[in-house]
């Protein structure tokens, strides 16, 4: 596993870990539910784990 994949996350590893789908994730980033990606190359797009799970705590703060 490169360094890399340890502070990324693809769409696809993020609509498994949330169980939604890539569509939702995208859809949530258009409406400024969820963080923006980074775009780390031409054809790679992937969202810091840190805001992630920055996201995810202040989700768990809400309920």
């Amino acid at each position: 596993m490169s360094k890399q994949s340890l502070h990324y996350a693809s769409d696809k590893q993020l609509s498994e870990f949330l169980e939604v789908s890539r569509q939702t994730i995208w859809r949530w980033v258009r409406e400024g539910k969820f963080p923006a990606p980074l775009k780390l190359g031409p054809n790679c797009t992937r969202w810091k784990l840190s805001d992630v799970k920055a996201w995810e705590a202040g989700r768990e703060a809400e309920t």
